[in-house]
């Protein structure tokens, strides 16, 4: 059986490249990728959150979306991004399914921030942008200074990513976890 992975995103403020990159890595290691959106328009992503990149038209919009058959949860980052979605019902309801399933959850940069609010936070270890340490700490959870963190704290998975530079390792890490769950 094929593995799925669902990206969820708001639809304007994404990093560029904490979308597209684990969405075209998964893809190429035969993983069925679903992109869904805060609404069913074009997703504008940044640059370092400022500089304008490219837009994508999500595959489904949050309300659509049949998240149970997933695997793996990916949030890409983007401060925008992910203050919008931090404020999204839907977007909590689906990372609490997640967690309550103790199915693997993939955070990138300012994406924790959502864990916040979906009350999922609390004595995770993880890494983040510098900028959510604080916020991070003060909900909870046990910030670490990596590149990549994986935490099985409190059931389930939670695999964070620091910045988009080290994403080729955060890209073995939620491979490494699809293969492992694959097994069982």
């Amino acid at each position: 059986m094929t593995q799925k992975a669902l990206f969820i995103t708001s639809n304007i403020g994404v990093e560029h490249d904490e979308l597209i990159q684990p969405l075209h890595f998964l893809q190429s290691k035969g993983i069925e990728c679903i992109h869904a959106a805060t609404e069913a328009r074009d997703v504008r992503t940044l640059k370092m959150d400022s500089d304008s990149a490219a837009s994508y038209s999500p595959a489904v919009d949050l309300d659509h979306v049949h998240y149970d058959d997933y695997d793996l949860l990916i949030i890409p980052g983007g401060a925008v991004n992910a203050d919008l979605l931090r404020h999204h019902p839907k977007a909590l309801e689906i990372i609490q399914s997640f967690s309550n399933q103790a199915k693997p959850i993939a955070v990138i940069s300012h994406a924790p921030w959502v864990l916040i609010n979906a009350e999922r936070i609390q004595a995770k270890h993880l890494t983040s942008h510098q900028s959510i340490r604080l916020d991070l700490k003060n909900a909870g959870a046990i910030w670490v200074d990596e590149a990549v963190h994986k935490c099985k704290v409190g059931g389930g998975t939670l695999i964070s990513l620091r910045s988009p530079e080290d994403l080729p390792a955060f890209n073995q890490a939620i491979l490494k976890e699809l293969e492992s769950n694959s097994s069982i």
